[in-house]
């Protein structure tokens, strides 16, 4: 069992959704994210519900690279050692090419893809000291294909974590450090709370509870929830282009 486990951007929607997920099945949690007030009311929740676990939390903005490394370790001496890390902070914050905003692009690739790169280089020092862990990455249905307008650029991104992540996967065949990707379909939360009339939206609860039975699973990849984003996930790879637009 995976006993210790850090989540990074914890302190709101799918973050703060597996942990409170975790913390039901008795496991310590590490928890991060930039609004540590939240964070805070976060930890007392989870330890008046649940006080066996150890809930530990620290402030930490993923796009200050040094502190990512800093955190890291710094929980790891909390909780004597991580056994599961789960790079899921990240921004939605994007608009069509060409329209003047690439201010919001930049920033939402940066976060998604050279902060999630800092995450897994933190995690993977510690795992490779340890020679054991199991390193999570949080990607996206859209990371399947290239996606239209607003999601152009955080499909991009999250296709490029998928990437890093089967890349290190690749490597560590034979090890007993095992990396899973998950690509959640659209699950309610902060980053998609202005989204009207979305079709196959779940609830929160109900995608992190998927999301966590999945990352306990430990494949390699898997598509949440399962139904019906397995099948359209598959579709999605090999539909005209056209087509996939409409799932956008």
């Amino acid at each position: 069992m995976r006993k210790s486990i850090l989540i990074t951007g914890a302190s709101s929607g799918l973050g703060a959704g597996m942990a409170r997920e975790f913390a039901a099945k008795g496991r310590d949690l590490a928890l991060c994210a930039r609004r540590t007030e939240r964070l805070e009311a976060l930890r007392d929740e989870l330890t008046r519900d649940h006080p066996e676990c150890r809930v530990v939390i620290r402030p930490l903005d993923v796009n200050d690279h040094d502190a990512v490394f800093e955190t890291f370790r710094a929980f790891a001496s909390d909780l004597g050692g991580l056994d599961r890390i789960i790079v899921n902070a990240g921004m939605g914050k994007g608009q069509p090419l060409g329209t003047g905003y690439f201010y919001a692009n930049k920033q939402t690739a940066e976060t998604n893809f050279v902060s999630a790169l800092a995450q897994m280089e933190a995690a993977m020092e510690l795992f490779r000291e340890a020679n054991a862990g199991h390193l999570v990455v949080i990607s996206s249905i859209s990371a399947f294909r290239g996606m239209p307008k607003n999601l152009t650029t955080y499909a991009a991104s999250k296709a490029g974590v998928a990437a890093l992540a089967e890349g290190l996967r690749a490597e560590l065949l034979d090890s007993p450090i095992t990396v899973s990707t998950i690509f959640p379909g659209y699950i309610r939360s902060e980053i998609n709370e202005k989204v009207k009339n979305t079709p196959f939206m779940v609830d929160t609860e109900t995608g992190c509870r998927a999301m966590v039975r999945a990352i306990e699973q430990e494949r390699a990849e898997a598509s949440v929830p399962p139904w019906p984003w397995i099948p359209i996930g598959a579709a999605m790879r090999h539909l005209p282009l056209r087509a996939v637009t409409r799932l956008s």
